[in-house]
């Protein structure tokens, strides 16, 4: 699949450019993954280290760190699902503890506060299980003064990566580049606030589902995860 690069853009809030170019389909993960290995190796940065959101942004995530010759983790996040409509994401919570609310979906739905609370400490318990058995005993890399390249399968409301964001901010990062293969425009434009770079290889008017936008878009096993985490 070709690429066409589209004009570097600037981040209103912080002055940093981040790269847009448009493309057609993905085969699959790891194409991705190195389509977006060819833009974040011209940034040139410096100590880089890649957080995948598992558990389909690890294989994209794989071939990035390893053209970036960068350490590879995942950044565990779980979204808040409304009660009775799963799908639903009242908000996310991520390693380290970080909430992040969706005030469109629980003000619009005047979801309560005990409701909130109730599902984000299921979520909670939720991601430390998965946490468990995707890291095992790996410990965490420090992140601290490091350019950090948050990477995943792709984009669709948005609360998810927020929350990874925000996880990762407390941590005094050097720098945070989002890198995915697809996202909304209207998503890239809200993220693109909150970090110093996004990297968006296809922004379609109508995004409807991530996997749409891939040839070969099977679930990813843990056992995968946990490879490719020993592999880097």
């Amino acid at each position: 699949m070709h690429a066409c690069r589209c004009p570097a853009a600037t981040n209103a809030r912080t002055g940093a450019h981040y790269v847009l170019t448009m493309a057609r389909r993905f085969d699959d993960r790891h194409s991705a993954g190195e389509q977006l290995a060819d833009e974040l190796e011209r940034l040139e940065l410096a100590d880089p280290i890649v957080l995948a959101l598992p558990r389909g942004g690890v294989p994209v995530a794989d071939p990035v760190a390893s053209r970036l010759g960068a350490p590879l983790d995942i950044l565990t996040v779980r979204k808040i699902g409304l009660p009775g409509h799963a799908e639903l994401a009242m908000g996310a919570v991520a390693s380290g503890g970080t909430t992040v609310r969706n005030p469109e979906v629980i003000d619009g739905l005047g979801v309560d506060p005990t409701t909130f609370a109730d599902a984000a400490d299921r979520a909670r318990a939720e991601l430390q299980q998965r946490e468990q058995r995707l890291r095992g005993d790996r410990r965490r890399h420090d992140i601290t003064g490091r350019d950090v390249v948050i990477v995943d399968d792709g984009i669709a409301t948005g609360s998810t990566m927020k929350a990874a964001i925000d996880a990762i901010q407390s941590s005094d990062p050097g720098s945070i580049t989002v890198a995915v293969p697809v996202a909304a425009p209207e998503v890239v434009a809200d993220i693109r606030r909150h970090v110093d770079r996004v990297i968006c290889l296809l922004q379609p008017s109508r995004l409807r589902a991530v996997g749409l936008w891939y040839r070969r878009f099977g679930q990813t096993p843990d056992e995968e995860v946990r490879r490719l985490l020993d592999h880097s």
